[in-house]
């Protein structure tokens, strides 16, 4: 589930079921009528990580919590959890082991074996285990491989979990498709994804052109996966995508070619209303990428997670105001005063007896017939109550007047 160019296929083993029961419900992770499962895709779970669990947990049904990455030579990497119990035992875990789709082959039995031992370890722990999901990057033209691939695995696992498997758009038009989601009990579909960067991370009006064809041929109660995260698209020396960094750092420096890429809260807000209104047949409720800490630069803030999980009233506001750092010297500052993350103005005019001016935060200087003025230079999402530097102002006089645009 990683936002990677090449989409993830993800095999799923949970006992969690598609619709909770009424106690369930009452105990939260359902919002009218629709189960809501999150990742907790952090390697290293960090004081932030755990809180963030036990935060959110009123609105999560069960947590994918990444339990161990197969590389590319063969060699696992567990990823460091906590210690004893959930923050929020009563609510089941489906543990996630990612495989790299660079693989030339997996062996069945192997990974089976590898997923026995950290299960237990995890139910040693007092976490209440529900499934197992398998994530591995695959091709359409692996589709077939692929079918073959869930029935080994499903015999080496004894058959003791429901199967689930993730879709991804790209598959719609493969003859083998039919034939690999009769191979599984349910399905998620995966609606946000870097194809095309001038795309965005997250389109709704594609997202329900894909589902609404996406119901048409899946035989099985299928889920969406969605987005509350940016991601970094990094650009190589070919015009191509070089890298992709989500919620791990590609380590490729502070490189100009690059694209900010971000799913907008309210976008997502509006996509999740849209289709619980007029549910697509087969849909059976969401699964969120990923759970958002106070610390990850690249998601959503924790609190408007939970607003758009639950449907609250949304309210954009931001106000851009000028600081007075020093004599003739002042910093320009944009602080969002509503209750989502969202984008900070495109624009700020400076007008005033300015000698100079100056950039920061994302924004960059202009100059036009009128004066200065700053334009935000990439995508991004400001956090209720914090913020921005957005640039300074060197002025005679009061300082300068400062006019935000979009």
């Amino acid at each position: 589930m990683a936002a990677v160019p090449v989409l993830a296929c993800v095999a799923r083993y949970a006992a969690v079921p598609a619709r909770p029961d009424g106690a369930a419900a009452r105990d939260g992770g359902q919002h009218d009528g629709w189960a809501q499962d999150a990742y907790v895709w952090q390697r290293q779970w960090t004081p932030a990580v755990t809180r963030a669990i036990g935060d959110s947990a009123a609105g999560v049904r069960a947590w994918h919590v990444l339990a161990a990455e197969l590389d590319r030579t063969g060699q696992w990497r567990d990823s460091r959890v906590a210690d004893g119990p959930l923050p929020s035992p009563q609510r089941p875990v489906v543990a996630v082991f990612r495989m790299d789709g660079r693989l030339a082959d997996v062996d069945a039995d192997v990974l089976a074996r590898h997923v026995a031992t950290r299960v237990e370890a995890w139910t040693r722990q007092g976490w209440q285990v529900a499934g197992v999901e398998i994530d591995h990057d695959c091709a359409t033209s692996r589709l077939a491989d692929y079918g073959r691939f869930l029935d080994r695995l499903r015999q080496a696992m004894g058959g003791r979990h429901a199967l689930w498997i993730t879709a991804l758009p790209t598959w719609m038009d493969a003859p083998e498709l039919p034939d690999v989601l009769s191979r599984a009990d349910e399905v998620v579909l995966q609606v946000h994804a870097v194809q095309d960067p001038r795309l965005g991370l997250f389109n709704a009006a594609r997202a329900m052109r894909w589902m609404a064809q996406f119901a048409r041929l899946s035989p099985r109660p299928w889920h969406v996966a969605l987005p509350a995260y940016g991601s970094r698209v990094i650009w190589g020396a070919d015009g191509g995508i070089g890298a992709v960094e989500s919620e791990t750092p590609a380590m490729m420096g502070d490189t100009p070619g690059h694209d900010e890429l971000v799913a907008d809260p309210a976008d997502v807000a509006r996509f999740m209303t849209a289709t619980q209104d007029t549910p697509p047949r087969g849909f059976a409720g969401w699964v969120w990428f990923r759970l958002p800490t106070g610390d990850d630069r690249r998601a959503w803030s924790p609190g408007t997670w939970r607003a758009v999980m639950a449907h609250r009233p949304l309210t954009y506001a931001m106000q851009t105001r000028v600081l007075r750092d020093a004599p003739g010297l002042y910093d320009i500052v944009v602080e969002n005063t509503g209750d989502i993350d969202a984008a900070p103005p495109g624009t700020i005019r400076v007008d005033g007896a300015c000698r100079g001016a100056g950039g920061r935060g994302g924004y960059g200087l202009e100059y036009d017939a009128r004066g200065p003025w700053l334009h935000r230079r990439e995508r991004m999402l400001l956090a209720p109550g914090v913020p921005l530097l957005a640039g300074w102002a060197r002025c005679d006089g009061q300082g300068p007047d400062v006019h935000a645009g979009p």
